[in-house]
């Protein structure tokens, strides 16, 4: 051919085509190389623009690597197959296979530059989407301000708030938990946030039933719901954690039995913890708290990493006890959340809301729930009555928040013994209730977040100077006489402790006024002081699982068994 012979043309025909794929090979590395420094100008000008769009104070979104990672990983497989087709097919196991390799790997490389530049560019906007939703929002809160009325004479018994403001998700509760956290009774509230607005009107009263008429107190509620707060773009206040580094925070949740407080109690005391506030609920058999405790030399934080996986180790072992079907869990961190928020959301978590038959408050005292669904509105209408507490609204809200629903339009009135309450929601889909299950979860969830702060038993009150071991002493005591606590708030101020109990005689029936004289005298008459009356309480039938909570132990079942802390005899 050509005038060559055979053997020369053996020799001449895979030169030209070495020579023919390294010119092709040359031409796809120069090619990538510009492709990858195209590439890196997107990605700068990415980086450029997320530094200007975001504030000091957010940080930028990290990149999706996963994206790049992906097509990596697609390009390697893909020359893998290549590799592979070349090693099973003999006919290309000869010099022309060189011809192929610099096509194929052109058209990989194309290829995975195509998809590596659709990825940075699907990043880029959907990051651009979010940018601009929040510049949005902020444009919106810089136009219309949120708007603080607090009116003390259309009223003459109640001070009026009225709220205007650019609606969000979970903005309700944000006011609401502003209200509630300054420990404000809310008698009457009228919600509407249809429309991308948010106008609220709330009747509140102090704990005696007066108006408000403390200046500083108006002063905060106009600085932490007018224009200079930042409840409108940050939900700091009830979702997240905050650091906080005077003390380490204890999330526990599990199975209810008797002395269980005072076991967790007698751990951290062992560990040479203090607790300086804590809140304890116990609902349907399941306990939840949360303990803010120091150190008892420094009086800071926990940061030893042996000694904080120790507490939670022994702190577990504690809540699991001989329940084997139901888990326990603890989180120790360094930060601090909104405890009663945090509360719903563990007992939510765990489900406390499921019921066997027989089990929980009886049918009187049993809140009544309703949700029908408004066809002509697509709303579901909850529909809430129940005797009326402090916090109530706020438990409500709370719940419906954590469910992903939003309240639309809603009216409340806590005006007399009864509460009423009436709300129009949607969930974050747009969609109202859709099934009879779902309907029935949003029923027990709301009852379930009712019951949960029921005040049941005496109404113990103690104050007295804070010392390690002194929640381990008293509810050592409690223990030691058959008292049974359903409730707990633990509060230390200026090196004050203030506690809050409420507990009833472990055995169901009333508590006996000796049983608390003699507590009294034993922690002290002045430290610890009853509220209300003894006979006003009511009797719990004996078999309710519900009432041996965080209360005594029996005779024969010690805390030393553990082999935790010492003996106390």
């Amino acid at each position: 051919m050509f005038g060559m012979s055979t053997k020369k043309y053996c020799l001449v025909c895979p030169l030209l085509i070495f020579g023919w794929s390294f010119l092709l090979l040359f031409h796809t590395i120069s090619v990538c190389f510009f492709e990858l420094l195209t590439l890196v100008t997107v990605m700068a000008l990415m980086a450029m623009v997320f530094t200007h769009t975001h504030s000091p104070t957010r940080p930028v979104p990290p990149p999706k690597t996963s994206t790049f990672f992906g097509v990596a990983f697609g390009f390697l497989i893909g020359l893998l197959l290549y590799i592979l087709f070349i090693l099973h097919f003999p006919l290309f196991h000869d010099w022309s296979a060189l011809f192929f390799f610099p096509l194929i790997f052109s058209s990989f490389s194309h290829t995975c530059f195509t998809l590596l530049v659709s990825s940075v560019f699907f990043v880029i906007v959907s990051y651009s989407q979010n940018i601009m939703d929040d510049e949005y929002e902020k444009f919106i809160r810089r136009m219309n301000p949120p708007r603080v009325v607090i009116d003390n004479e259309s009223c003459k018994n109640a001070t009026i708030i009225q709220v205007d403001s650019a609606n969000k998700h979970g903005i309700l509760l944000e006011v609401v938990q502003v209200l509630t956290d300054l420990n404000l009774v809310i008698t009457k509230a009228y919600i509407s946030s249809d429309g991308g607005w948010f106008m609220d009107v709330f009747n509140v009263t102090n704990q005696e039933g007066n108006k408000i008429t403390d200046e500083g107190m108006l002063d905060y509620i106009m600085k932490s719901l007018g224009p200079d707060s930042c409840f409108a773009s940050s939900m700091r206040r009830s979702v997240g954690v905050t650091a906080g580094m005077d003390h380490t925070s204890i999330e526990l949740i599990g199975s209810d039995r008797p002395g269980l407080l005072s076991e967790v109690s007698a751990v951290l005391t062992n560990l040479k913890c203090n607790v300086v506030n804590a809140e304890v609920w116990t609902h349907n058999t399941r306990a939840a708290a949360i303990m803010q405790v120091t150190d008892e030399v420094h009086g800071g934080a926990i940061t030893d990493p042996e000694r904080l996986s120790t507490m939670k180790q022994l702190l577990c072992n504690v809540l699991r006890g001989s329940n084997k079907l139901r888990d326990a869990k603890t989180i120790v961190s360094d930060g601090v959340s909104h405890t009663e928020r945090r509360l719903h959301q563990l007992m939510f978590a765990d489900r406390d809301y499921e019921r066997t038959t027989g089990e929980g408050l009886d049918d009187k005292e049993r809140p009544n729930v309703n949700v029908i669904n408004w066809q002509d509105k697509d709303y579901s209408v909850v529909t809430i009555k129940c005797k009326d507490r402090p916090k109530l609204l706020f438990d409500t809200i709370c719940t419906l928040t954590d469910m992903q629903y939003v309240v639309f339009h809603g009216n409340v009135d806590a005006e007399g013994p009864q509460a009423h309450q009436e709300y129009c929601i949607r969930h974050v889909d747009g969609s109202p209730v859709k099934s009879d299950a779902e309907r029935q979860r949003v029923i027990q969830c709301l009852e379930a977040a009712i019951e949960r702060r029921v005040s049941e038993g005496l109404k113990l009150e103690l104050c007295t100077t804070d010392r390690v071991g002194l929640l381990s002493d008293v509810t050592r005591i409690f223990r030691e006489n058959s008292l049974t606590v359903t409730r707990a708030e633990v509060t230390t101020r200026a090196g004050k402790a203030l506690n809050i109990f409420y507990v009833r005689d472990s055995s169901g029936y009333p508590v006996d006024a000796k049983i608390i004289e003699s507590v009294r005298q034993t922690i002290g008459q002045t430290i610890l002081r009853v509220k209300g009356n003894i006979e006003e309480l009511n009797p719990v039938p004996q078999e309710s699982p519900t009432r041996f909570l965080f209360g005594g132990l029996f005779k024969s079942r010690s805390f030393c068994n553990f082999g935790l802390v010492r003996s106390y005899s």
